[in-house]
């Protein structure tokens, strides 16, 4: 079964002109990196630091409600 490692760099309490930057791998190879900004989120897969893929707030909570898989959250 694959092993993911998830890793952020906070550089800041609250995410003003600096993304909050998360790095994704798995089994040891890193698949890309997660960007969060206050106005959108992006992906930047790894090796293709200048390719990023955008989408507002507002379109990422449209596919997280038809894309994602509902799982039951702890209290």
């Amino acid at each position: 079964m694959a092993q993911h490692e998830v890793r952020a760099r906070v550089d800041t309490k609250v995410i003003g002109r600096k993304d909050l930057e998360i790095t994704v791998k798995r089994n040891d190879e890193k698949l890309g990196t997660l960007l969060i900004s206050k106005g959108n989120i992006e992906w930047m897969p790894k090796g293709k630091s200048i390719n990023k893929k955008r989408v507002s707030w507002q379109r990422f909570a449209e596919l997280i409600e038809t894309e994602g898989k509902s799982v039951k959250a702890r209290k």
